[in-house]
């Protein structure tokens, strides 16, 4: 395949919607934040149930609020806001891309309490949606089309905890044709190896979604 070749099949995009990065303002960063906190504070806090059927209420009117600002996928700057944590996607966990290029992907950041699944631990669930955000970043700095998740492997070495600042890193390994195969390790701040976690990225084919 020649060079011009790689670079309009990278360009295609695997079929997928090419998406441009967002530009926000703090503004955008504050509200994602806060939208955060509220996770936090969901299910970390047992107000009585009049507070509660308030706040339902206020949460009801803000929905009301945003709704009429709804956008087609793609639109709205969550998921491309680049420079936020978590690309300001509430999905996404709130972490911070250090290195982004062809060599690997690393990234910082912390589990929070909305990640909680018990005895103050990181909920095993979380772990996959780490890697595999990771693994698509590392795909697209390696120059890679895009790709679905074929398979994902993960060894859990250790309890992950929260408010803990972690690290994330990962590289490609291997490339065969429409395979891409990576792997990352997450670790916290001395070394200390939490899980590892090997993938399978596979280009799709013309009319593959």
């Amino acid at each position: 395949m020649s060079e011009n070749a790689g670079q309009d099949e990278y360009e295609h995009h695997g079929g997928f919607p090419k998406y441009t990065p967002a530009d926000v303002g703090p503004e955008y960063g504050r509200l994602i934040e806060a939208l955060r906190t509220l996770q936090d504070l969901a299910v970390s806090t047992a107000p009585t149930p009049e507070v509660t059927a308030e706040l339902a209420e206020r949460v009801e009117a803000l929905n009301a609020e945003l709704a009429p600002f709804t956008v087609p996928e793609g639109a709205s700057p969550a998921g491309r806001a680049i420079k936020l944590p978590g690309r300001g996607s509430l999905l996404m966990l709130p972490w911070t891309i250090e290195k982004f290029d062809a060599e690997g992907v690393r990234s910082r950041g912390v589990f929070r309490r909305f990640h909680l699944g018990g005895n103050g631990a990181a909920h095993g669930g979380t772990l996959p949606l780490l890697f595999d955000d990771m693994f698509g970043m590392i795909q697209h700095a390696y120059g890679r089309p895009i790709s679905r998740t074929a398979y994902l492997h993960i060894n859990y070495r250790k309890v992950t905890p929260l408010d803990t600042e972690l690290v994330v890193e990962g590289s490609v390994d291997r490339v065969e044709g429409r395979k891409t195969f990576i792997s990352a390790v997450l670790k916290d701040t001395e070394g200390n190896v939490l899980a590892d976690s090997d993938a399978l990225m596979l280009q799709l084919l013309p009319g593959q979604q």
